[in-house]
């Protein structure tokens, strides 16, 4: 193992703010994020110097999540109590938006394609398979009274049915229309409950109900 203050000054800056960064969120930084906080420009030289920190025996590294970075050595003034493995981060594919309101036309499935991505502590998830999930960004209000405003991120896992009660993201083909509401099954017809006082249900035949997924978790927007 290499001595703290045989590491270069940039690999003690990295060093140094993967423990604050942690400190302040619960996980660790982004490549990306490293790189801004310690005046690197490139990704590379970040992911370098990570490296090094790894052979010196300051980091471990998992290729199997985002931001898969786990501090394993005391820093000077550290307590080893102190010391403790940083949360994982899994990236989730945000897929688009979808209507917390009266459904509206959407140009194609909105579930067809990854328009970006999401780092979210693997913990979020609960029991989620990780391959099974995705997210996508809230438009409208009609799930206020389930904390669900507009702007919020949601955490679907993937799953075609769903129970009674359960908040659901569905496709309407017949009317080309996404919507993220509570199921319920009523037999000849499938309810669409709101959470909102001012919001009456949706009601749909059950051949053209489908359900996407189910909600797992929400980031509230903050703005």
């Amino acid at each position: 193992m290499t001595d703290f203050d045989k590491l270069s000054e940039r690999q003690r800056n990295i060093l140094r703010f993967i423990r604050s960064h942690i400190d302040a969120h619960g996980f660790p930084p982004s490549i990306r994020q490293i790189g801004e906080a310690t005046g690197i420009d490139s990704t590379s030289v970040v992911n370098y110097n990570l490296n090094k920190l790894v052979k010196a025996g300051y980091l471990a590294r998992s290729e199997r999540v985002s931001r898969g970075l786990r501090l394993v050595r005391d820093l000077p003034g550290e307590s080893k109590k102190r010391v403790r493995a940083l949360k994982e981060a899994l990236r989730v594919p945000v897929l688009g938006q979808i209507v917390a309101g009266e459904p509206v036309p959407t140009p194609g499935d909105v579930f067809s394609g990854e328009d970006d991505v999401l780092d979210i502590p693997a913990q979020i998830l609960g029991k989620a398979d990780p391959d099974e999930v995705y997210a996508l960004k809230v438009k409208g209000d009609s799930m206020v009274d389930a904390m669900i405003q507009d702007g919020d991120i949601v955490i679907f896992r993937h799953q075609e049915t769903a129970k009674n009660g359960d908040m659901v993201a569905v496709w309407l083909d017949e009317r080309g229309e996404t919507t993220l509401k509570h199921f319920y099954n009523e037999g000849n017809r499938i309810r669409l409950q709101p959470a909102h006082p001012t919001m009456e249900p949706i009601y749909v035949d059950p051949a053209h109900c489908h359900i996407q997924g189910k909600v797992v978790s929400v980031i509230r927007h903050v703005g």
